[in-house]
């Protein structure tokens, strides 16, 4: 039984990148790579490709972070502050669940991110729901697809 992991989806399945992991035993985060090459130019969002998807328990989201070396040094931040990726974002008719980094350059020079290159952190959460909760659409497309 799988409870919570990452695949590549069908483009990137032989990119010979790394699937996530965490560096130590008491980290929180599986770091994630760039699954290509992206300039960030200043005062712009820049989505950067992973070439991953997740899966995770109904009851789960995974919680995308920035590198907080990555931020400091060069002046970068999630354009959403915190990434959400739902539990039945896995595989959805839209984009198969493709994770997309949404930086944003706050510094007054473009930024390079190379293929390979640590951007962000993965951290699994589980979460509650409100009494009453009724919600029982299921999804119906990728990036930014809920709410249409």
């Amino acid at each position: 039984m799988r409870n919570r992991g990452f695949e590549f989806v069908a483009e990137y399945k032989d990119c010979g990148l790394p699937l996530p992991e965490r560096k130590t035993a008491a980290s929180a985060g599986y770091d994630i790579v760039a699954a290509g090459d992206a300039l960030l130019p200043p005062g712009r969002v820049t989505l950067v490709p992973t070439g991953l998807k997740a899966y995770m328990q109904p009851d789960e989201y995974l919680g995308i972070h920035i590198r907080s070396g990555l931020a400091v040094k060069h002046v970068l931040s999630l354009a959403n502050g915190q990434g959400i990726i739902d539990a039945d974002y896995y595989d959805n008719p839209g984009n198969e669940g493709h994770i997309l980094i949404a930086v944003i350059n706050h510094g007054s020079e473009a930024v390079k991110i190379g293929r390979g290159e640590r951007i962000a952190q993965g951290i699994f959460y589980k979460y509650l729901r409100a009494d009453g909760d009724r919600a029982a659409a299921s999804r119906e497309g990728g990036l930014g697809s809920t709410g249409k």
